[in-house]
């Protein structure tokens, strides 16, 4: 394994845009983990339900917190590239 100094970046032109749209993403995905908590708060056996090909509600809004989660990671970093690119090239920066 290499074990080098990390690479030198310059400034980060994105940097504010980056810190809202993690803040805005962060507060949907909470909004969406509040509802699961407030079902097993609510309505504990409303999770036994089955709801799709013979899982659960539990088993379900689980995975689909998983793949909201990954899908979130996804935009996040394709939104975040795409404003690098365009606030560097701005600057006369080329990376």
């Amino acid at each position: 394994m290499l074990h080098d100094p990390a690479a030198e970046s310059g400034p980060d032109h994105a940097q504010e845009f980056k810190s809202r749209l993690g803040v805005r993403m962060f507060f949907i995905y909470a909004v969406i983990y509040v509802g699961f908590v407030a079902i097993n708060i609510i309505s504990p056996l409303a999770m036994e339900k089955t709801v799709l090909l013979g899982l659960n509600l539990a088993v379900v809004y689980g995975f689909g917190l998983i793949v909201v989660a990954l899908i979130m990671a996804l935009i996040y970093n394709r939104a975040c590239s795409l404003k690098e690119k365009e606030l560097n090239t701005e600057s006369g920066e080329t990376t």
